[in-house]
């Protein structure tokens, strides 16, 4: 259940979905992407109707597991969704190129590390050059240094004009993001950028300012 929540991104910045595990992160991405069953209500992103053909390369989803074949090479994965999404071949070549993958371009996934292998996804949701990015957990299980590398690699698209709906269970994530949407239970606790959201509480940092609205609410 997400009652009533509605969300007004700027182009061109990062949002962050936070909330602890079962707060309905997933179930928003979902929804948004227009993969997830919905029973009432509507989802309207980039003004047409989730999941309707006009978003095909419009929006893109990496999901929280990997989403492409192991035992392809990376650069024959990425034919093989181009040609879903009926994107010119050279494509290719430049999003392994953004992704930092061009020397791995042979090597099957099964044989790359868990970093490598996650941004062999992000680059199968970049082939449509879309407007909007939405990730699942995009970082979880991965070390600091490849965490900072996916999250560089995040605001060098939204530098370019992109999009990002990222979410975490991670606060300290939440720094990287130009706003916050801090789910609980399905629902909008609060939003806003994340210095406002510190001002807001009188919080030293965002885990503490999360559970102190938290409080707040449970009349604490």
């Amino acid at each position: 259940m997400l009652p009533g929540i509605s969300l007004n991104i700027k182009a061109g910045t990062i949002a962050g979905v936070l909330g602890p595990s079962g707060s309905g992160k997933s179930t928003l991405l979902r929804s948004i992407v227009g993969v997830q069953r919905v029973t009432s209500g509507t989802v309207q992103v980039l003004g047409l109707a989730a999941g309707s053909a006009g978003l095909r390369k419009r929006v893109a989803f990496m999901t929280q597991s990997l989403s492409v074949y192991r035992d392809l090479t990376v650069r024959e994965n990425l034919r093989y969704f181009a040609r879903i999404l009926d994107v010119p071949r050279g494509r290719i070549e430049s999003v392994m190129e953004l992704v930092e993958l061009t020397r791995w371009a042979d090597r099957e996934v099964e044989r790359l590390s868990g970093g490598q292998a996650a941004r062999v996804s992000l680059a199968t949701a970049l082939l449509g050059d879309p407007d909007l990015l939405v990730l699942d957990e995009p970082t979880v299980g991965l070390d600091p240094v490849l965490r900072q590398n996916l999250w560089d690699l995040f605001n060098d698209l939204a530098a370019q004009g992109c999009t990002l709906l990222v979410s975490s269970h991670v606060m300290d994530e939440a720094l990287h993001c130009d706003e916050l949407l801090l789910l609980r239970d399905g629902e909008l606790l609060a939003s806003g950028r994340p210095d406002d959201l510190l001002a807001h509480t009188g919080a030293g940092d965002l885990e503490s300012a999360f559970i102190k609205m938290i409080n707040e609410e449970d009349g604490r």
